[in-house]
């Protein structure tokens, strides 16, 4: 039995409010993807997105805490709306999933389903972190970060227009990009506190671009595709 773990941003989830368009369309493609490869099943850990950072902003101009300040009260608001994202996506498979969405990727050992969804587990890291520890309890060996980038750059392509895209690059390489530390809301290709782990497991991730539902499904039958491989 193959396990997969796709790490599904809120952006593309939920960029402002639920993207029923998507989500209809991905939930066809993974059941139809499991119909044809049924040995394998699917985890999917759903990010906060829109409702998040719409509730954190408000938080940070209630209190006049700064934007770039990490506090658990922030995360925790952040927790809560991938917390709502994911119940909803899990929702939509149905009897897929078995399972109750997971809050803690420690203690998540059932998975009698084809799906496993999971949300924010606890400050300090986002949910591409609980994507490597259930990638690490449920022995996969690569991780598929869906975004709303296509692919990894070497700088931040909206304010450099010199930055250029990846298709691959070394986790060593990676986290001098996005550095050591985590913070609520903060915008990066894949997490830093998730990179430091999934570089220490030698853990493939690829990061691509998620509404592309097509390159999603050809990821996961193993084929060409568009995107940054780190590893």
């Amino acid at each position: 039995m193959s396990t997969k773990v796709l790490s599904v941003g809120g952006s593309i989830v939920a960029p402002e409010y639920p993207d029923v368009d998507f989500v209809s369309k991905f939930v066809e493609m993974v059941k139809d993807f499991l119909a044809k490869n049924p040995e394998d099943r699917l985890i999917l850990v759903v990010g906060g997105g829109g409702p998040a950072r719409i509730y954190q902003k408000a938080f940070r101009d209630v209190t006049g805490t700064a934007p770039d300040a990490g506090t658990d009260a922030a995360d925790w608001i952040g927790i809560m709306a991938t917390r709502l994202n994911a119940q909803f996506v899990k929702a939509s498979f149905g009897d897929l999933c078995k399972e109750a969405v997971v809050t803690d990727p420690t203690v998540a050992n059932e998975f009698t389903g084809k799906i496993l969804v999971a949300a924010g587990w606890k400050p300090g890291f986002s949910t591409d972190n609980d994507a490597v520890l259930l990638a690490e309890k449920f022995n996969a060996d690569t991780v598929v970060n869906l975004s709303n980038t296509e692919k990894v750059y070497t700088d931040d392509p909206r304010k450099n227009p010199d930055a250029k895209p990846l298709d691959e690059i070394s986790w060593a390489d990676f986290r001098k990009m996005v550095g050591d530390e985590w913070v609520p809301g903060k915008n990066c290709p894949f997490d830093p506190i998730a990179s430091k782990k999934a570089e220490s497991m030698k853990l493939v991730v690829i990061c691509a671009g998620g509404k592309n539902i097509e390159n999603t499904r050809a990821i996961l039958e193993g084929k060409s595709y568009t995107g940054t491989t780190i590893k």
